[in-house]
C-alpha cells in the first residue's frame, strides 16, 4: 500500500498542534468508527481492515512532508519535530472483514493518545467507509443471483484507480466470484475473467470471422459477444456455427454473452437455440448496468442466465455513493489518571453517539445456529449464556425479547497493540470464506431486498444507563 501518512484533513494536524500546545498528549482517547440508519442499506459488509492496519502501522512523516508543512506556516517547530517522530503506538479493536455489522455498531475502536487516535479518523473513514460500501452492494448483488455467478467488471467506470483496485477486492468479499481488474487479480490473487468487446467483432469483415478467430486462439475458453449487430438473427446462429467447428476440432466452447436489449427475452431465446443445436452446457453471460434489483427482475421473469457481470451500479454504489460512516469520541483517560465518558447530542436523535470504551456481542439461538440480535456493552462486560439474557429497544424500551437457549460471540478482536499487527492478516480466501458463513447464519428476513426485517441492535442496561444519566446531565447543565 502507498504512503497515505498525509492523507488527512487540515484540521487533524491543527486540533493535534492544539492538543500538544495544551499539554494534553499523553491523554488517551478511544474513537469508535460506525455508521448510522439510512435508508438504503440495513446491514453492511465490513471491508477494508486490511488496508486501515497496513496504514496504521506505516505512519510516518517523511522530511518533504514536514517541509510542506512548515511552508503552510501554521506549525511551530516544537510540532514539526514531534511530527518527525510521529508513529502510531496505541491499540486497535476491530470486527474482521466480512461480518455483518448494523448501524451504530463500532466496526473499529481505536485506543491511543490522543494526537494518534484524532489522526487516523480521516484515512481510516476513506478507506473503511469504500470498502464496506462496495463489499455490501456486491453482497445484495450476490444475494439477488442466488446461485449464480457474479462477475465484477466495473473498472471502466470507478472514481479512479484505487477505487477500482480496492473496489474489486470489496467486491469479491461481498460474495462475486470474479473480476475484470488484472491488477487486482495480481495483487489480491482474484479469479480474473473476461472475452472480447464489440470492438474485436467490427474489427473483421464479418461475425463469423471474428468468432471464428477467437475461437482459433482461445478454443477452451470460448465465451462470445452476440449483441453487435442482431443478436438472434446473426449473433446466436454465428455462434452457434463456430462452436460446432470447436466441437469438431475436440474442444467445447463455453457460452455467449449478451450486453444489450430484453435480456429476460433473448437469453430464453437463445437458451433454446444452444439446447436444440446440442449445448445445453453453454453458459450464458448477462451484462449491461445491471444491479440486484434488475437481476431479481429478470430473474422473476425466468431467464436464462447462468453469470451476471456488474459493473457500474456495483462499483459506484449507484443508490448509495457514501456509507455515511463517523469517527465518534466515545471515552478520554487523562494522563492524570481516571475515565471520563464522551457523548455527542443533537436535535436528530439518530446523531446522538453511545458513549463509553464498549464492545459488541452477537446473540445466536442454539438451536437454528441464526444470528438474533447484536448488544453493544461497556468494554469488560461479561454474559453469562447459562442465564436467561434479556434486552430491550434502545428508544421504545417497551420493546423487550428475552433468550434462553442462546450463545454469544464478541464480534470485535484486538488487532494491533503498541502500534504493531497483532496477527498476519488472513488471506483474501480465508477472508470470503468468513463472509460467506455470516451471511448463511442470517435468516433471508434480514437480507431480503425488499422491506427486509429490521434486525434488533441494542444497548446493555448498563451502556443504556450510563448513556441516558450523561444525556440528562448535560441538558440540566446547559438549561
Amino acid at each position: 500500500m502507498k504512503d497515505l501518512t498525509m492523507l488527512t484533513d487540515l484540521y487533524q494536524l491543527t486540533m493535534m498542534n492544539g492538543y500538544l500546545r495544551r499539554g494534553r498528549e499523553k491523554d488517551v482517547a478511544v474513537f469508535d468508527l460506525f455508521f448510522r440508519k439510512n435508508a438504503v442499506i440495513t446491514y453492511s459488509v465490513a471491508a477494508g481492515l486490511e488496508q486501515a492496519i497496513d496504514y496504521i502501522t506505516h505512519i510516518g512523516f517523511t522530511p518533504s512532508d514536514i517541509e510542506y508543512l512548515r511552508s503552510l506556516r501554521l506549525f511551530d517547530e516544537t510540532f514539526l519535530r514531534y511530527l518527525e517522530k510521529f508513529r502510531f503506538t496505541g491499540d486497535v479493536y476491530a470486527v474482521p472483514e466480512g461480518t455483518l455489522v448494523f448501524p451504530e455498531e463500532p466496526i473499529i475502536t481505536v485506543r491511543a493518545p490522543i494526537c494518534e487516535a484524532q489522526f487516523l479518523e480521516t484515512a481510516l473513514l476513506n478507506v473503511v467507509n469504500h470498502a464496506t460500501l462496495i463489499a455490501t452492494k456486491a453482497s445484495k448483488v450476490a444475494y439477488a443471483a442466488g446461485e449464480d455467478s457474479v462477475m465484477e467488471f466495473g473498472l471502466r467506470r470507478a472514481q479512479g484507480p484505487d477505487a477500482g483496485l480496492y473496489g474489486a477486492r470489496a467486491a469479491i468479499i461481498g460474495g462475486c466470484s470474479s473480476t475484470s481488474n488484472v491488477l487486482a487479480g495480481k495483487l489480491f490473487d482474484i479469479p480474473v475473467a473476461g472475452t472480447h468487446a464489440h470492438s474485436w467483432v467490427m474489427n473483421f469483415p464479418s461475425e463469423y470471422e471474428a468468432f471464428r478467430a477467437y475461437a482459433e486462439i482461445y478454443p477452451d475458453a470460448c465465451l462470445l459477444l452476440v449483441d453487435t449487430y442482431d443478436t438472434l438473427k446473426s449473433g446466436v446462429p454465428n455462434a452457434i456455427r463456430v462452436f460446432d467447428e470447436l466441437r469438431a476440432a475436440g474442444h467445447e466452447p463455453k457460452g455467449i454473452r449478451l450486453d444489450s436489449g430484453d435480456l429476460a427475452y433473448l437469453s430464453k431465446k437463445a437458451r433454446r437455440m444452444l439446447d436444440e443445436a446440442g449445448y445445453p452446457d453453454a453458459i450464458i453471460c448477462a451484462s449491461g448496468d445491471l444491479d440486484e434489483k434488475l437481476i431479481a427482475s429478470l430473474k422473476s421473469q425466468g431467464a436464462k442466465i447462468d453469470l451476471w457481470g456488474v459493473g457500474t451500479k456495483l462499483i459506484t454504489s449507484s443508490d448509495l455513493p457514501a456509507l455515511g460512516g463517523v469517527y465518534k469520541l466515545a471515552a478520554l483517560y487523562p494522563a492524570e489518571g481516571g475515565e471520563i465518558n464522551k457523548i455527542k447530542l443533537s436535535d436528530n436523535s439518530d446523531k446522538i453517539t453511545n458513549p463509553a470504551f464498549k464492545e459488541v456481542f452477537r446473540i445466536y439461538d442454539k438451536e437454528s445456529g441464526k444470528a438474533e440480535a447484536d448488544l453493544i456493552c461497556l468494554k469488560g462486560e461479561e454474559i453469562d449464556e447459562r442465564e436467561p439474557l434479556t434486552i430491550f429497544h434502545p428508544k421504545d424500551t417497551w420493546k423487550r425479547t428475552t433468550f434462553t437457549n442462546y450463545m454469544v460471540r464478541r464480534l470485535s478482536r484486538k488487532v494491533i497493540e503498541g502500534g504493531k499487527p497483532v496477527a498476519p492478516s488472513p488471506s483474501l480466501a480465508e477472508v470470503c470464506a468468513y463472509a460467506e458463513r455470516e451471511k448463511q447464519s442470517f435468516w433471508d428476513e434480514y437480507k431480503r431486498l425488499d422491506n427486509p426485517h429490521i434486525y434488533k441492535v441494542d444497548l446493555s442496561e448498563k451502556l443504556y444507563n450510563v448513556k441516558n444519566e450523561m444525556i440528562s446531565e448535560i441538558r440540566n447543565k446547559n438549561v
